[in-house]
């Protein structure tokens, strides 16, 4: 079953795009929970943590590697940013196509919740 990441892969529905490349797509959060709040998902899906075959940790290595490659063109790498990859429902996963969240423009906080 297609998640809202693959309709926004395939162009189905719209979304503020901010990065792209072959294997990466970067939008922005429809509901941020910082001043920048982009997410990063791999063009190949991949459901969570948990689907990572031996061999596939090229996918997340793709996701950080764009996400800092944004924080630093967009200028707020110095200052800080956080990275987040959400597994499952207790972990506060709520689509099934792993993604990456880039947060920053605010000091975070610890424990994050």
């Amino acid at each position: 079953m297609a998640t809202i990441f693959d309709k926004i892969i395939a162009r189905e529905i719209p979304a503020d795009i901010v990065y792209e490349d072959e294997q990466v797509l970067a939008f922005r959060d429809i509901n941020p929970q910082a001043p920048v709040h982009v997410l990063f998902i791999p063009k190949t899906p991949v459901a969570t943590l948990n689907d990572l075959a031996p061999g596939d940790e090229a996918v997340v290595a793709r996701l950080v590697a764009a996400a800092t490659a944004f924080a630093k063109a967009e200028g707020f790498a110095e200052k800080g940013y956080r990275v987040v990859i959400n597994c499952n429902g207790d972990g506060g996963q709520s689509v099934y196509h792993i993604h990456l969240h880039l947060l920053a423009g605010r000091a975070m906080a610890w424990p994050p919740g």
